[in-house]
């Protein structure tokens, strides 16, 4: 698994969300300025090409899904930014959100 751009990131969460849909489904939560459909559906085919999507035909239709869910892409991602930049150590990690005082733990609980 490869790490997704922001604008791959930006559609599996829409994918994730509705569990599956159409370009216009994925383009139609967007904030604007939205995208154009066309550059919606080169992304969506560029995830699919990286194994996140899947799509079924119906006529020149495709009705994309997600493959890899939410749950194993977040794994993916905390892993990797743990060996990166924690030295793989949880309590690294934890000491660094403790210590961090832009970081106000108090309004995420």
């Amino acid at each position: 698994m490869k790490p997704l751009t922001r604008a791959e990131e930006e559609i599996m969460q829409i994918l994730w969300d509705i569990e599956r849909g159409f370009v216009k489904d994925i383009l139609s939560p967007m904030t604007e300025p939205k995208p154009a459909y066309n550059t919606v559906s080169t992304i969506v085919r560029i995830l699919e090409r990286k194994g996140f999507v899947s799509h079924k035909s119906y006529g020149k239709s495709h009705e994309y899904f997600p493959i890899v869910s939410k749950d194993e892409y977040r794994t993916f991602i905390i892993k990797r930014m743990l060996e990166g930049y924690f030295d793989s150590s949880f309590a690294k990690m934890s000491q660094f959100f403790k210590n961090d005082e832009s970081l106000n733990t108090k309004q995420y609980q």
